[in-house]
């Protein structure tokens, strides 16, 4: 386990493994090193890349500084780059994907973009929906809500009531209170769920593109989104995978995008 200081002050641990080109991997909502797909995501990644898994702001064992803006997240992965020599590979799933993006958008140090399902959507008749969320979201953080904000993040991503009610039970629940705070923090970077299509067409990197074959569709229309407007991108479709993709399906295409060679135009 390791520490840098982000430009704000902020301590982020990461952890280091393997040996090759650099690929830092960005969790999504609720996790970190210590619970989530990116460990054992790392274990089939290291025999290729030198891997960077790391605890966003606010989470596991990293600090954290107020008040939040998706620019100092942004600062702590352009701190990890510079960790890993000045340039790396970036890999994000689900919120995380949507930080890699914009990550790719501000910073030259990202050779290659992988992302699979930012959980943007170009459905319009959403935006109600989305709104709602963050601002009653906004309401039960500041009243110290944090059990009630996880379990409305859980109802919004699709668990049903009573699922959420067991979750409730269960032995990892003040894990994900601990973090609850950090659901704001997604909440900012997707905003009201519009695909940012104008600011994507200016990632210019070789850029990936992956949704699962069993996911929602709304994610499928914002890769396609995407895709139209990212100029140097492939599309990816991982059959039978859903929101949540296992690590032994994701791994391979990993390996093979960020391997391959730039094809010259």
């Amino acid at each position: 386990m390791s520490k840098i200081t982000s430009k704000d002050g902020t301590s982020i641990t990461y952890e280091q493994m393997g040996n090759g080109p650099a690929i830092i991997l960005v969790d999504g909502a609720m996790c970190h090193r210590a619970f989530g797909p990116m460990r054992p995501l790392s274990a089939l990644l290291e025999q290729h890349f030198t891997v960077y898994i790391y605890d966003r702001r606010g989470r596991g064992d990293s600090g954290d500084t107020t008040p939040y803006a998706v620019e100092r997240e942004v600062e702590d992965i352009e701190a990890l780059i510079n960790a890993a020599g000045g340039s790396a590979f970036v890999y994000g799933t689900s919120s995380g994907a949507a930080l890699a993006l914009e990550a790719a958008i501000r910073l030259p140090g990202i050779k290659k973009l992988a992302l699979y399902e930012p959980p943007f959507n170009p459905d319009d008749n959403d935006r109600p929906a989305a709104n709602a969320y963050r601002a009653q979201l906004k309401e039960l953080l500041s009243a110290g809500q944090r059990g009630d904000a996880v379990a409305l993040f859980m109802t919004r991503v699709g668990m049903p009531a009573e699922a959420v009610a067991g979750m409730r039970q269960a032995p990892m629940w003040p894990m994900f209170e601990a973090v609850a705070p950090t659901l704001a923090y997604d909440s900012t970077i997707i905003g009201d769920g519009s695909v940012p299509t104008g600011r994507a067409a200016s990632v210019t990197i070789p850029t990936l593109i992956m949704t699962g074959g069993a996911t929602f569709p709304f994610m499928h229309a914002t890769a396609e989104a995407l895709e139209a407007v990212i100029p140097n991108v492939q599309r990816r479709v991982l059959e039978g995978q859903t929101h949540d993709a296992a690590a032994e399906v994701v791994a391979p295409a990993l390996v093979e995008f960020f391997t391959s060679q730039v094809k010259q135009t």
